[in-house]
C-alpha cells in the first residue's frame, strides 16, 4: 500500500520532468523567433496623442 508520503513524492517528480520538459521547449522557441524576427522589417508605433482632446463640462 503506498503511503500520501510516497504518492506526494511521485507528484513532485513528474512536476519537476514537466517543468524541464517546458523549459527546455520555450528556449527552443526563442531561438526561432529570434532568427525570425531579424528578417523582417521593424514597425514604428506612433503614441496617442491624449493632451489635445477637449472635454465637455459635467452637468
Amino acid at each position: 500500500m503506498m503511503t500520501f508520503l510516497t504518492i506526494f513524492l511521485i507528484l513532485v517528480g513528474i512536476n519537476f520532468l514537466m517543468v524541464i520538459a517546458s523549459l527546455l521547449s520555450v528556449s527552443q522557441k526563442s531561438k526561432a523567433t529570434t532568427k525570425k524576427l531579424n528578417n523582417e522589417p521593424v514597425s514604428v508605433i506612433y503614441p496617442l496623442d491624449l493632451l489635445t482632446t477637449s472635454y465637455k463640462k459635467a452637468v
